[in-house]
């Protein structure tokens, strides 16, 4: 700490010399002249000392009958008289500080953690509609209002906290752990929801929890038959029905249906092969700007670009509106080749196995397959015929409605 205070206050190395420095020496702790860091070099003496107490100097040395000579300026005082000299550099100084100061009301830089199920591009899609995007002022962000609308927007974040740090926005969400999908009409949900068929099949298995099941195992259905009614009738003593009770109707229903598929791959194409040369461009830009330091054109007739740029970054969450990077633009030719037997069946056996691993991952259950590769003229052809189960259904409101009463039996009801 004290050293920066001298630093602040500025202090001078002299050189001390004379007839009695011990006596000078003693002389500036009467008169409070502050001296330290002081050597003995046999015919002198070095020493630190103070701008005031280098002025207060004067008549100690007549005094004494010793000499003092400067050997070295030190501290912000020095510092400063040699800077306003470069006039250039100050006011380069001074520019590079109110740019410093005027781009930190700005938000630079939103980061977003938390999500898994909401991608990032959905959540910053959404920010951009409501006018949340870098280069905006904070002033003008309401980080309040901006938590609640993004929960009640989605019903899969639970819970959300943003905060300002220098000129990043960071956004932290919870998402539900299990998510409820609800596909029904709110209008129609005091009227009863059916499960019905989103695909022709056949049941398999079929376990009602609320509702009144229309079909039974074996029975074949078509895309938009009722599978569970959700209304429940409510009978009077002749059997008759007297109304209904209106339900979500809730089951575990599996359709098996039949799937053909077909994948081709020609038999010739076209690979790029890369030979190796390359040029680096470097690139400096500003938002949606950028300038290229490019001197010639590429030289190449066939070229891929690949660009790596880094935002400027002063402190941990200090960005400015400012990046630089490099443009890679790798040389490639097109060399025609053909596809070996091997190859394709390679090829179409690993497109088919990413379609059996999305329908995997959707539910599907694959209980049967016949898979064949043929080759034709130009081509290489993969045929399968798959048999499917999954729970293809999905809530729609009920088409039921309350029974009319007979107007005859009301009069003779009456009449009794």
């Amino acid at each position: 700490m004290l050293h920066w205070i001298q630093y602040v206050r500025g202090y001078v190395t002299v050189k001390v010399w004379g007839y009695s420095v011990e006596r000078l020496l003693n002389l500036c702790g009467n008169h409070d002249v502050l001296v330290w860091d002081i050597e003995d070099h046999g015919d002198y003496h070095t020493m630190h000392i103070s701008i005031a107490g280098f002025f207060a100097l004067k008549p100690l040395l007549k005094k004494t009958g010793t000499r003092v000579a400067v050997m070295g300026k030190y501290g912000l005082p020095f510092f400063a008289s040699k800077m306003w000299r470069r006039k250039l550099f100050v006011a380069g100084l001074i520019c590079c500080i109110l740019f410093w100061c005027l781009a930190s009301r700005f938000i630079w830089d939103i980061q977003i953690e938390g999500n898994f199920a909401l991608t990032e591009d959905v959540l910053m899609d959404y920010l951009e509609e409501k006018g949340v995007h870098t280069a905006m002022k904070k002033s003008a962000l309401d980080i309040g209002r901006l938590e609640q609308e993004l929960r009640e927007d989605y019903d899969l974040i639970t819970w959300t906290s943003m905060q300002l740090r220098g000129t990043t926005l960071l956004i932290h969400i919870k998402e539900n752990d299990m998510p409820v999908y609800d596909n029904r009409d709110k209008a129609a949900a005091d009227q009863g929801m059916d499960l019905v068929a989103e695909k022709d099949g056949v049941v398999t298995y079929i376990i009602t929890r609320s509702g009144v099941p229309m079909v039974a195992c074996g029975d074949s259905v078509q895309k938009g038959d009722v599978l569970v009614s959700g209304a429940i009738p409510v009978y009077n003593e002749d059997t008759t029905v007297r109304r209904y009770q209106y339900v979500e109707a809730d089951a575990d229903i599996t359709l098996s249906y039949a799937r053909n598929l077909s994948l081709e791959e020609a038999l010739s194409y076209d690979e790029k092969c890369y030979t190796g040369e390359s040029i680096e461009i470097p690139v400096v830009g500003t938002g949606e700007k950028e300038v290229a330091f490019r001197f010639r054109k590429v030289p190449y007739a066939f070229y891929d670009t690949s660009e790596e740029k880094k935002q400027v970054q002063l402190l941990d969450h200090l960005y400015l509106p400012l990046y630089y990077g490099k443009r890679t633009v790798q040389e490639y030719e097109i060399v025609p080749k053909t596809h070996t037997e091997e190859e394709m069946k390679t090829l179409l056996q690993e497109r088919f196995r990413k379609i059996i691993s999305t329908l995997n991952e959707k539910g599907v259950q694959i209980t049967e397959k016949n898979v064949t590769i043929k080759k034709n003229d130009e081509k290489w052809v993969l045929h399968a015929h798959m048999q499917l189960e999954e729970s293809a259904v999905k809530l729609a409101p009920t088409t039921v409605t309350e029974p009319v009463e007979d107007s005859d039996q009301e009069e003779d009801s009456q009449t009794d």
